[in-house]
């Protein structure tokens, strides 16, 4: 049996050439080699047995010592082959298990989504980190409190498959704006002219840099401000606002409640100045002058506003008391604006609807009046033009009134040629006939930023949407050289204002807008407009309210 297992005679099993001649299942076998694993045991067994009945000196029998080792070796091998075969078997089931989570995890996200598609309030009932979570699911940046979060979601809600509108190329990856020097200081430096000849600079206490040409100066301490007085050549007012408030009219409070006071821009002139309302507004016209308040505002979905952005077009009416709204970008479909217009604002009797045909839900244009007009068009009397609800015209006594969606240009400036070519010019030549019979207004969202004071980032936007030089000089060439004049530039030439911030990177918050929305009114009526003024501080869309009134 020995000599069958050993392969040799009894004088190469007890000398040294054993090594020599080892039987077959003595060499090393091959990793994973399952089916040797008995015969290894039993040979191993049966070389224990010899040696103790031969009573062999261990010495003399170096071949039983390394047989031995050899089959030690191979049972640890074989053993850690199996080992390696169960973890490796675990590790497949322990990740498969974990795909099928996964799995489920994304299949109960996309019915959490489609369930808030379907019923948009459910937004309303749930905490601040479950609002973040869906964000962060649906790949939608943005911070702020749970408003800002509802806001933005159900604006992706409501633009899924319509990616063309409201949002530029640059406002999509957020050009970043250089930050002042010091964290969570507010700063701006203001110019503008004035006719005395001495400069008033308010400074905080702390080292800051304020150029000046001063010939004599008085420095007075009062409350942690230095303020100087210096007389100077160059007729300008400079102010540096850091954290302060501006004794000039900014205000800037220190917790930025009111962003849109704060010069924000990449590029600024030393003439120009932030918009404040509460300042630069004309005082109100006396009860005797008969006037007209009309109303612009493109409301980014007018169901999700009236559900759950918190600001209502009741309170807008009550707080601004305007006798004609024009909105535009509702997104309605026609079949529900009949129950829209039921309940929608009280003692406005008289609306009129356009929707979008060709893609439901998308575009859309509407004007809500006290006063009942003479006549009511839609469209531009283009068919290729009208198919997406995008122009109301009414009648009054005295003028033509249009609310207008211009169409985006889109991602990739897909559709910027149309726009240039066709739309544009077939609005200021539609405006160019109704102007043959009756001055004209045109309000709305004219997706258009016409110069760079209209914009907080002029140099990374050359080539996005809305601030492209095609579209500018489209502006120009369809509706202000056509002698139509653009009202709130007319009455604030140095002022930087905005009428559009983007949800994403907050741009309401940092002031980084674009002024995309216009009163366009014809030069025979241009001075009996009394006031033209955007309307920042209310921010239930991602654009705020325009206003005009005109002297009747």
């Amino acid at each position: 049996m020995f000599r069958r297992l050993t392969g040799g005679t009894a004088s190469h099993r007890l000398g040294g050439h054993c090594a020599q001649r080892r039987a077959p299942f003595l060499t090393r076998p091959r990793r994973g080699a399952s089916p040797q694993m008995p015969l290894v045991l039993r040979g191993g067994s049966l070389l224990r047995l010899y040696g103790c009945g031969c009573g062999l000196p261990s010495a003399n029998f170096s071949c039983r010592q390394l047989a031995l080792t050899r089959l030690n070796l191979m049972m640890s091998e074989t053993r850690a082959t199996y080992s390696r075969r169960a973890a490796s078997k675990n590790t497949e089931i322990k990740k498969d298990q974990e795909l099928v989570v996964e799995e489920e995890d994304v299949a109960e996200s996309k019915l959490a989504i489609e369930q808030i598609r379907n019923d948009p309030d459910r937004l309303q009932s749930m905490t601040v980190k479950e609002l973040r979570e869906i964000t962060r699911e649906m790949g939608i940046s943005v911070r702020g409190n749970k408003k800002d979060l509802v806001s933005a979601l159900m604006d992706s809600l409501g633009d899924e498959g319509n990616g063309e509108e409201g949002i530029s190329s640059a406002e999509k990856i957020g050009l970043p704006e250089v930050p002042s020097k010091r964290k969570g200081v507010a700063s701006v430096l203001v110019e503008q002219k004035i006719e005395s000849s001495e400069v008033i600079s308010e400074i905080p206490s702390k080292t800051s840099r304020t150029r000046n040409k001063s010939v004599k100066g008085i420095t007075q301490e009062n409350s942690g401000t230095t303020v100087k007085r210096s007389k100077t050549s160059v007729q300008k007012e400079t102010i540096v606002v850091q954290g302060a408030v501006s004794k000039a009219g900014l205000g800037l409070g220190a917790d930025h409640e009111e962003p849109w006071t704060v010069l924000v821009h990449k590029k600024p002139q030393p003439a120009w100045i932030p918009y404040n309302p509460k300042v630069m507004r004309p005082p109100p016209l006396s009860k005797d002058t008969k006037a007209l308040k009309i109303l612009s505002w493109n409301v980014n979905g007018l169901k999700a506003l009236l559900k759950s952005r918190g600001f209502s077009v009741h309170q807008l009416a009550q707080r601004e008391a305007f006798d004609i709204l024009c909105l535009q970008e509702t997104k309605m479909q026609e079949k529900d604006v009949e129950v829209i217009k039921e309940g929608l604002l009280e003692g406005y009797t008289h609306s009129f609807w356009t929707c979008s045909v060709s893609k439901l839900g998308y575009s859309g244009t509407a004007i809500i009046s006290r006063v009942k007009p003479l006549s009511i068009k839609y469209g531009l009397g283009v068919p290729d033009h009208d198919t997406e609800g995008r122009v109301v015209t009414v009648e009054f006594d005295d003028f033509y009134l249009l609310t207008a969606y211009v169409p985006n240009s889109g991602d990739g400036l897909r559709r910027l040629t149309y726009r240039v070519s066709e739309w544009d010019p077939s609005l200021g030549n539609y405006m160019k006939d109704l102007e043959k019979s009756k001055p004209v207004i045109l309000t709305g969202d004219l997706n258009c930023a016409h110069q760079e004071i209209d914009i907080h980032d002029p140099a990374g936007n050359r080539r996005s949407a809305g601030f492209t030089n095609e579209e500018r000089e489209s502006f120009e060439t369809n509706f202000l050289s056509k002698g139509f004049v653009d009202m709130f530039r007319k009455q604030h030439p140095n002022v930087v204002a905005y009428s559009y911030w983007g949800y994403r990177h907050n741009g309401r918050k940092t002031n980084k807008g674009w002024r995309l929305d216009y009163f366009l009114v014809s030069e025979s009526i241009a001075e009996r407009v009394h006031d033209s003024y955007i309307l920042p501080d209310i921010s239930a869309s991602d654009h705020s309210p325009l206003g005009l009134i005109l002297k009747l």
